[in-house]
Order: C-alpha cells, then structure tokens, then sequence
C-alpha cells in the first residue's frame, strides 16, 4: 500500500481508505449500503489491515450512530493499529443544536463519538457541511479546544463550497487554530466537478481530498452497460435519488473506454476506476466501500499498477465536461495559460 501525507499535516494515510458506510446500515439510504455486523466489519478489518490499508472513515449520521458503534467493537484491541476518521455537522435530531456546527453541538458530537466507538480520540474529524448559521471563528474555536484536550489530532471538512473553506483557512490562520488538512469530496470519473474550483484551492492551499463514491455512486461497478436495463440487484434503484446525477450518455462513454481497458489490462472496470482517481491532483486517500469480503478484496486491487498514459488520455477524454464560467477553459487555461495554469 502506497502513503500519502493528508494536505499540509505530517499524518501518513493509505492511498485507499475504507468507508464504513455499510456497517449496521438501516433506513432507505444505509440500509441499502450494507448491514455488516460487528462480526462481519472484523473480518473485512483484518483484510484491510493485511494490505496495509489502516484508515477506517464513518460518520455519526450514518444509521443514527450504529456505524460508529459497530466500527468501535470491531476494532477492540487493536485501537493503535488504526486510523479513525469521522464526521459530524449533519442532523441527529429534531432539537435546535441537534444540527450544524455551534460550540455545544460540536463539543457534545465529539464526546458520543468516542463514547460509541469506546475510544479517547478521533485521528481526523471532518465537519459533515458548512454550517452558516455559526460564525467561523467559534467553529474553529471549539475545534482547537478539542485538539487541545487530546479528544482529536486533525481537522477537516467535507462538501464545502470553495468559498466556505477558504473563509475557514484564512480565519484559522488569523487566529492561530488548526487548520483543515482534509476535504473530502465527491469526484469519480462521472463527476469531476472537484476539479473547478476545490482541487485548484487544494493545491494552493495544501489541503488533502479524501475520495468518497469513487464509483459514481455505484454506477461505475461494471454491472451496468450501454442497452442493458439496470440490473435487479443494483442498490440504485433504492438511493439513486440521494446521489448526483449522471447524464446516461456521457455515462456509458465513460463505461465504454472502462471495459475496453479492461480487457487490455485483465483489470475490472471499478479497479481502472479507482486507479485514474489514485493519479489526480490532491488526492490523498480514495475511500472505498464493500459489503462482503469479494467486493473488498475486488478494491483493493486498485492498487500495486497504473494505467498507461494513453489509458488515462482515453479516459479523460470519455469522461470530460466543459466547465462553467468563470472556469470554462478559456479563461482559467487557453487564455490565461501564463498566469493561471491548468491543474487537472
């Protein structure tokens, strides 16, 4: 396995993560996404760290704090082989500080974070969304309160605007608090819209993305082609609605060149996905998913070989997007090429 420094921090992270999304899912959405047990999440856990993948992301809004609660009891005993990244902002209630991220709401979700998963830190806590309602500097505030007390090591958000978290960088280094280290974003090869604003700010900034649905929200497994209905077993047909839309054309472009590759590489369609994302700017860790030991094991294979050059070129060209203005090509590379190089 491949380490990666996370942004401007001095942590080393695996080149692929594990989301523990699929543990105790329930509900519409987590349910769909798996419901491994405590037992089961050990197992895959084993596997992980057998590839030296050691960095395990959840968040406390997944299945209403189960997820937390199943990824505490499935790494008991082995707390310093591991790497435990969480996240917190999104609702957990219906109360008036049930939601967002104000002093009581972030000091509270820290301390049932630990409390859940029965340990004294969080390695990196990353804000869930921006929270506009609390000024900045109290978020920030209450963070290097955190750190201060050992309750967490880093810091980092996750679906910001380019904006939101610049705003948050300039006023941590105004006031010396910590600094967010780590993005973590939505960006595959049928949606790169990470790319406009947020890995330019990334680069100039030093700060990590963590990769979340690295396939497309499940559309790029290989199960899914040009013609073909989708398939019975797909988990599209229950959360398709809460993810980003696709433009089906461009879709099946993308799966075309995929398949093509794999059969020039003997590699499956999501290991190429996976390996074209491992090659882009900022990115220090894809986060991957996995209901069973194959699907894991499958992912992991992202790892240990690259794509040819001509491959990725195949691949960006099948999957490109013009940008909207003010990043459309001409302003932000053909124009401007001198002062504002292309980045992606």
């Amino acid at each position: 396995m491949d380490y990666r420094r996370l942004g401007a921090s001095g942590l080393k992270v695996p080149a692929l993560s594990f989301g523990a999304g699929t543990f105790a899912g329930s509900g519409p959405l987590f349910g769909a996404w798996g419901t491994t047990d405590a037992r089961e999440a050990r197992r895959l856990i084993d596997i992980c760290l057998d590839a030296g993948l050691n960095l395990f992301d959840t968040a406390d809004v997944y299945s209403n704090g189960a997820s937390e609660e199943v990824l505490g009891e499935a790494i008991k005993g082995r707390r310093d082989k591991v790497l435990i990244s969480t996240k917190t902002s999104l609702p957990m209630g219906d109360g008036p500080n049930d939601a967002g991220s104000s002093r009581p709401r972030l000091i509270t979700a820290v301390d049932n974070a630990l409390r859940r998963m029965n340990i004294d830190h969080i390695d990196l806590l990353q804000l869930h969304a921006f929270d506009a309602y609390t000024p900045v500097e109290e978020v920030l505030s209450t963070l290097d309160t955190l750190v201060r007390a050992g309750k967490l090591r880093y810091v980092g958000v996750s679906n910001f605007a380019g904006w939101q978290l610049m705003k948050s960088l300039a006023a941590a280094e105004r006031h010396g608090t910590p600094r967010y280290v780590a993005h973590q974003v939505y960006y595959s090869l049928v949606g790169r819209d990470y790319e406009w604003e947020l890995m330019p700010l990334g680069l100039d900034q030093n700060v990590g993305a963590l990769v979340w649905s690295p396939l497309g929200w499940g559309r790029l497994t290989g199960k899914i082609r040009r013609g073909q209905p989708l398939p019975a077993g797909s988990r599209l047909h229950q959360t398709a609605e809460f993810g980003p839309p696709v433009d089906d054309e461009r879709l099946y472009a993308v799966i075309d060149v995929l398949e093509a590759i794999a059969q020039e590489t003997g590699k499956s369609v999501p290991q190429i996905a996976i390996n074209w994302l491992l090659r882009r700017p900022t990115v220090s860790s894809v986060i991957i998913g996995a209901r069973n030991e194959e699907q894991l094991r499958q992912n992991l294979g992202a790892v240990g070989w690259e794509l040819t050059a001509e491959q990725v070129a195949r691949l960006d060209a099948a999957s490109a997007v013009t940008a909207p203005y003010p990043y459309f090509p001409y302003y932000r590379q053909e124009g401007f090429a001198r002062i504002n190089p292309p980045v992606a």
